[in-house]
């Protein structure tokens, strides 16, 4: 129809010039004829089986719009609550190696609102160069009201790490293992022993010139020195940032000890003594439901592994030894261990 409009139109147009009949008039008949010829077709194709099917052309996909057009004036949404965002640690594992720290993060992944690196990142004292965005990509995502954490034992015996934790947050919270600093070298040179099988003795590493001065260059004697470490630390952290937690209880009672864990967190005691049992050959408490199982599960072979045996008079001389270091510590926190 619109195609007879403007061909009414055209053909009034000639007749208001006054043009007689001839070409000039009868040049747009032509047009006419063709347009009713191919509506003529087109309507006898229409009829129900008489033209051939046309070939079905799926419908293009509907298109997104651009990226920007989407987010032009909408707010900058957090990831999906189901995943979480990835956040700075409030807690840390600060130390000590061969205290306890890798039983302690495991039993506190039991509680629902932990979500912990499984590994060591090292950031604080190896990788700090890569930056605060890097060490954040690590982590796990938490939901709010969830605690995020990691651990690294040597954090406590770096001197930059507690500087540089301080500008991560003045207010994290730092749990120390410790555990009797004797006991704690004879694990430590267990554990290089075990990678190294050629390394000296015991007795040759912890003392110069035989069983002269206690050689404190040597790591496994100078981490036990934690009154001088944590001396460093209060620097930068009030002492009420900081929870230590027995590494001898961490064995006999882990229950106890993860429960003052969960409340220096301000966590709710989740983790129980039910959640444990001693493995009598491993001489260690194992966990009854490790995470995401619903198996027991006991950690690695390298703990619990047996120490090689030490002359009584080396214990005793490293035991007089760490005697004062122990005293000054038990000063500064509050505690007695019961080492001496």
């Amino acid at each position: 129809m619109a195609g007879s409009d403007g061909l009414g139109g055209g053909a009034g147009g000639g007749q208001g010039a006054g043009a007689g009949p001839g070409p000039a008039l009868r040049a747009p008949r032509a047009p006419l004829l063709l347009a009713v010829l191919v509506l003529g077709a087109y309507c006898l194709c229409a009829l129900p089986g008489r033209c051939p099917p046309a070939a079905r052309v799926p419908a293009p996909a509907r298109a997104e719009p651009p990226r920007a057009a989407r987010s032009l004036g909408a707010p900058v949404l957090p990831v999906a609550s189901g995943s979480g965002r990835r956040r700075f640690p409030q807690a840390l594992i600060v130390g000590v190696k061969k205290g306890g720290t890798r039983a302690l993060l495991e039993f506190l992944r039991l509680h629902p609102d932990v979500r912990a690196l499984g590994s060591e990142p090292h950031f604080f004292d190896r990788w700090y160069e890569r930056g605060l965005a890097w060490y954040r990509s690590l982590m796990p995502p938490t939901l709010d009201g969830q605690i995020t954490m990691e651990k690294t034992p040597s954090y406590f015996v770096t001197r930059e790490a507690p500087r540089r934790i301080h500008g991560m947050s003045p207010d994290t919270k730092l749990i120390v293992v410790v555990r009797n600093p004797v006991t704690r070298a004879i694990s430590d040179y267990a554990q290089t022993l075990s990678k190294t099988p050629g390394l000296p003795s015991f007795r040759v590493l912890a003392f110069r010139h035989g069983l002269g001065p206690v050689d404190t260059a040597w790591s496994a004697v100078r981490i036990g020195l934690y009154a001088q470490h944590l001396d460093n630390w209060l620097r930068y952290f009030p002492l009420s940032h900081f929870l230590f937690v027995s590494g001898e209880r961490l064995v006999s009672d882990p229950a106890g000890e993860v429960g003052r864990v969960q409340d220096f967190l301000g966590l709710k005691r989740v983790v129980t003594d039910k959640h444990f049992y001693f493995n009598a050959t491993k001489g260690f408490p194992c966990l009854k439901k490790a995470q995401g199982s619903s198996h027991p599960r006991c950690l690695g072979k390298s703990k619990g592994r047996p120490h090689p045996r030490v002359p009584e008079a080396v214990v005793q001389r490293l035991r007089d030894f760490y005697r004062p270091f122990n005293h000054k510590f038990y000063q500064m926190t509050g505690q007695d261990f019961g080492w001496d």
